[in-house]
């Protein structure tokens, strides 16, 4: 099953590939290269159909938890300032996701959206320690009356061009359910109270919509 977003750039890769292949094998008369090239190609189709692969998740939803929104490798777990919605102090995870991750993003709490604003930006490497605050980025708020107030943050990387955020002011959300698309390897940073219980820990492979990063009770 493949993401909508990326249904357009699936059907003109297959064109291209159709297209290279044909080209290939009316060209190139050397068996070996002729193999070679179209193994190539077909390998590069294998890497896109990947990237926007879209599969169903099955978690445990639990209002006391918040899931991972994505796929990828916890690379951060500190405690911060968030300063542009909080204005105070709150617990920092972050998932970075590489280009042959799952990039469909995922709420990771259920509740109501009171916050949702896009900002331009530049594309420095994901995990730049300014990425989260001069790349282009998208800030959610989500709150529910059992975890409370949760921000994640989607961050373009150095390949990421087009960050896709389905997240409206005051649209009621289920945990787990997409939120949005980042296309090529980025990140996603999770802002959660200060006296949240982590369950996570630094280089931990986490799913999104399924891997819980943080419960509260």
């Amino acid at each position: 099953m493949f993401h909508k977003e990326g249904h357009k750039i699936v059907m003109i890769t297959i064109a291209l590939v159709v297209i290279a292949i044909m080209s290939i094998d009316y060209f190139v008369s050397i068996e070996w290269l002729r193999t070679t090239l179209m193994l190539i190609v077909v390998a590069f189709f294998i890497i896109i159909l990947q990237f926007f692969r879209n599969p169903k998740r099955i978690g445990t939803l639990h209002d006391h938890h918040a899931l991972s929104p994505v796929d990828g490798k916890v690379v951060v777990i500190e405690e911060v300032f968030e300063k542009e919605f909080f204005k105070d102090k709150r617990i920092q995870v972050s998932v970075f996701m590489s280009p042959i991750n799952v990039h469909v993003t995922r709420y990771p709490i259920g509740g109501k959206v009171v916050f949702s604003k896009y900002h331009p930006g530049k594309f420095l490497v994901a995990w730049h320690p300014k990425a989260s605050e001069e790349n282009e980025r998208t800030t959610v708020v989500v709150e529910n009356e059992f975890f409370g107030k949760v921000l994640y943050r989607q961050i373009a990387g150095a390949l990421a061009k087009r960050i896709v955020n389905y997240a409206i002011a005051n649209d009621d959300v289920k945990q787990g359910a997409d939120s949005g698309f980042i296309k090529f390897g980025s990140r996603v940073d999770l802002f959660l109270p200060l006296d949240s219980d982590i369950k996570v820990v630094l280089n931990q492979k986490v799913k999104g919509g399924v891997s819980v990063i943080a419960e509260r009770k």
